[in-house]
């Protein structure tokens, strides 16, 4: 995509997909070699509020690359200069709070592979958008690989147009075990305490059914919630009517700590599971880290996950309304 901003120069990533004449991500470079510090970004961001609210729209995903971004400070001065409401992370993912706006992302194990999702696809209430801040690199791996959703639903409904219906039709099922207590060499290992912000179990439970789920206690201590009826696909105002794969059967089903079915009951059958996580795959885009990108997803139209890597990674994360 062409324009002219004086604000900022596009650029090019190496891993970058042009889908229906979108270039995913946008990069966005300083505008001349001295425009690369903090205040010439955040000016830019000012004066361009709205025009770049509709980049991410447009492109699923902004890459702001080349700007002298240090540290979670920063970071969340852009965040604030960009304006949009906070949205507290409600989940099993391991986080620590950094600084005002500003998380670790998901602090699970880097020799681990963080699957595919929309953030918070589960509650009523999740985030439109999702930044991410490379305050150190991995030396190598630690990709933060994204899917444009729609196509993961175009060719489920090529491939297996009876079992998406069936899907839409019934609805979907999910259960999730948060543990008595934080594991922190699971991926998932938030206890329903930390993740639920009270060690009170009335109050824990008044919480998960105020975000649109149902509990049942353990007798090890843990917390099984159970969510639905959710829909299989999701439209989006402003996105050209795409029907998003809204939803978290792959990561899901059939795992030691999760289940995915259709709301009845009746299980998805494995072969569609199985193609479907092929289809994700094989639409992923990533590319490398580089010290200072901040990362802009749009939470409605992309699925993100997490790369194995070497140590020492560190991304910060933002979600906001």
């Amino acid at each position: 995509m062409e324009f002219s901003c004086k604000d900022f120069k596009v650029g090019n990533v190496e891993g970058e997909k042009v889908l229906d004449g979108e270039t995913i991500p946008l990069v966005l470079k300083p505008s001349e070699p001295n425009k690369s510090d903090l205040a010439s970004l955040l000016l830019g961001l000012k004066n361009k509020k709205d025009w770049f609210e509709q980049m991410i729209i447009k492109n699923s995903a902004v890459l702001l690359r080349g700007f002298d971004v240090k540290n979670a400070e920063d970071f969340n001065e852009i965040i604030e200069t960009c304006g949009w409401e906070d949205i507290r992370y409600v989940g099993p993912a391991p986080r620590t709070h950094v600084y005002k706006r500003v998380w670790t992302a998901n602090e699970g194990p880097l020799s681990e592979f963080i699957y595919y999702h929309h953030e918070m696809v589960l509650f009523k209430d999740n985030p439109k958008k999702v930044i991410l801040f490379c305050e150190t690199p991995p030396p190598e791996g630690g990709e933060t690989p994204f899917v444009p959703s729609f196509r993961v639903t175009e060719k489920m409904l090529k491939e297996f147009p009876e079992e998406v219906k069936l899907m839409e039709e019934k609805g979907l099922k999910y259960s999730f075990t948060a543990l008595s207590n934080n594991n922190t060499g699971s991926m998932r290992g938030r206890g329903w305490q930390d993740a639920f912000g009270t060690s009170d179990p009335i109050e824990a439970e008044k919480r998960v059914n105020a975000l649109g789920m149902e509990v049942e206690w353990l007798e090890d201590g843990g917390m099984k919630t159970i969510i639905g009826p959710r829909n299989l696909t999701r439209v989006f105002e402003g996105r050209k009517e795409r029907r998003m794969w809204y939803n978290t059967i792959v990561g899901m089903h059939g795992k030691e700590f999760s289940s995915a079915t259709m709301a009845d009951g009746t299980e998805i059958p494995e072969h569609v599971v199985k193609r479907c996580g092929e289809i994700i795959e094989e639409e992923s885009i990533q590319f490398k880290w580089e010290k200072g990108d901040v990362l802009f997803f749009d939470n409605y139209a992309l699925l993100h996950g997490r790369r194995p890597s070497l140590p020492p990674r560190k991304v910060l994360v933002a979600t906001c309304k």
